[in-house]
């Protein structure tokens, strides 16, 4: 199993000064992430591609789209040369449509993921489970930043790590050094932090507790 990675999510970030909070985290993180919410899909808005384009950094960005209309948004990131997309299970259930957006993504350069919901079981994506790069598993209801760890669903995490050795599994929602042992624990490769690494005080303090895990 590859080393944990290490992902900054900018939903905790200070909007107003979203490019120097960026800068701070830079050489600290492995990856840094962007929920995009349409106020459909979830009830809150947030990034789209034009506020991503302004950002300049040299960590890979993950996009995670809590959309309901994921494939009618890939275009706008993947001109942006994003490394990473993720779409949820929810918002496309068609496995013809589901492996058109894995496509499309991987055309476009980029990895693609599939994002689980607390309450979507496993099963719901065996039919492309081979042909993403990574499953996310939500600890928290998508759309807002600090809720509690749903411990719950590291039983989702222990079956994917049971059936795919090799997968990366991502998990998103209240990741800090109290929670994010039990996720390694349970086989996590890529831990997502919003408001533990941009809440913090001191954010190299913050981001070495996790990896000291």
């Amino acid at each position: 199993m590859s080393s944990v990675l290490i992902t900054a999510s900018i939903l905790a970030a200070d909007l107003g000064h979203l490019q120097s909070e960026v800068e701070s985290i830079e050489g600290l993180v492995d990856w840094i992430q962007a929920d995009v919410m349409d106020g459909h899909f979830v009830p809150n808005l947030t990034f789209g591609a034009p506020i991503i384009r302004c950002l300049k950094t040299n960590l890979p960005f993950d996009i995670h789209l809590m959309v309901s209309n994921p494939a009618d948004r890939l275009e706008e990131f993947l001109r942006l040369g994003v490394q990473h997309i993720t779409f949820h299970a929810e918002a496309i259930r068609e496995t013809e449509a589901r492996r058109a957006l894995i496509d499309a993504i991987h055309a476009g350069g980029a990895g693609a993921g599939i994002a689980l919901n607390p309450q979507t079981p496993v099963p719901v994506i065996d039919d492309v489970v081979l042909d993403v790069d990574l499953v996310l598993v939500m600890s928290v209801q998508p759309g807002f930043a600090g809720q509690s760890f749903q411990p719950a669903v590291l039983e989702k995490v222990r079956q994917l790590r049971a059936a795919h050795p090799g997968l990366m599994i991502q998990m998103d929602g209240g990741i800090d050094a109290s929670t994010a042992p039990r996720c390694i624990q349970a086989g996590a490769t890529n831990l997502v932090s919003a408001s533990h690494i941009f809440g913090a005080a001191d954010r190299a303090v913050a981001v070495a507790a996790l990896r000291s895990l």
